[in-house]
């Protein structure tokens, strides 16, 4: 089994910062993307950031210049540092690890709990 357990979540003040962590565990032999995706009440989930295995990102247009992802792949854990906060990201963050097993066949898509980042005055 593949457990991913998320932190850091939290309320801030808009203009501060945010550090989330999401370290997975298990029956892991190889992770290939690790992400983070949000979701606002009433709102679809969307993906905020993304790192793969050799280090490439990507980030939704609205956090590239405030956000960063990294990656330490001995640990298994993804970062979100999270700057110059606006209420607009307030959400529910979750993580997301794409995996593959021992004796798995493909990779699978594993989701964290969530976390909840709150950014109001």
């Amino acid at each position: 089994q593949v457990q991913l357990v998320e932190s850091g979540g939290g309320l801030v003040q808009p203009g501060g910062s945010l550090r989330l962590s999401c370290a997975a565990s298990g029956n892991i032999f190889n992770i290939n993307a690790m992400g983070w995706y949000r979701q606002a009440p009433g709102k679809q989930r969307e993906l905020v950031a993304i790192v793969l295995s050799g280090g490439s990102t990507n980030y939704l247009g609205s956090v590239k210049d405030r956000f960063t992802i990294s990656r330490d792949n001995a640990k298994n854990t993804v970062y979100l540092q999270m700057n110059s906060l606006k209420p607009e990201d307030t959400a529910v963050y979750y993580c997301l690890a794409n995996i593959r097993s021992f004796k798995g066949w493909d990779n699978k898509d594993y989701w964290g709990q969530g976390t909840q980042v709150t950014v109001s005055s």
